[in-house]
């Protein structure tokens, strides 16, 4: 079967326009008779359930494909097109509870308004920036990563007493930046 770029409502998808009978007898036993005669009365009802035309056009297609994965079952029953319409309408109740849920689940995603950083954490954050690389290191990973010296000297290849001589450079070169800031934003 082929489909065509823009499909109408009242023609199958595979572009034979021939007029088919109103209904297939089960003893015919004929798949695309069936598809012909009642695809286009299954999809014009999903779409008055649906209002969305490539909707109503999927679920017709799915319940088909259903139908002629159990058209030996389905043939048999007393009344196939019943079967078929209920499975579509199974189908779109199906995905309007998926829609629903989706969208139920998106309105419990709040937005959660985090109030933005103090001026005293944009100022030390700012004179961070300023310190050399290995005093901003030594002084991050002790006072915000609560390492012990010994462990940044280990994480730095260093010795002990380097990494006390970049804290205390650090801090010092720290409270210097962070009165230089303050100085600015006062004054």
């Amino acid at each position: 079967m082929t489909t065509t770029i823009n499909p109408r409502l009242d023609e199958p998808p595979d572009g034979d326009h021939r007029r088919r009978p109103p209904a297939v007898e089960p003893s015919d036993g004929g798949f695309d008779e069936f598809y012909h005669a009642h695809y286009r009365e299954l999809t014009a009802q999903m779409y008055a359930y649906t209002g969305d035309l490539a909707q109503a056009q999927d679920l017709a297609q799915e319940a088909f494909c259903r139908a002629f994965a159990r058209w030996d079952k389905v043939i048999r029953y007393d009344d196939p097109v019943a079967w078929l319409r209920r499975v579509a309408w199974n189908l779109a109740t199906s995905r309007w509870r998926r829609m629903r849920a989706a969208r139920a689940y998106l309105a419990r995603q709040r937005v959660e308004h985090v109030p933005g950083p103090s001026p005293d954490r944009v100022l030390l954050a700012a004179a961070l920036t300023r310190l050399p690389a290995k005093y901003r290191r030594a002084v991050v990973l002790y006072h915000l990563a609560d390492l012990s010296v010994a462990e940044i000297a280990a994480q730095e290849g260093v010795a002990e007493g380097t990494v006390k001589s970049w804290l205390h450079r650090g801090r010092l070169a720290l409270a210097s930046q962070l009165a230089d800031l303050r100085g600015e934003n006062h004054g």
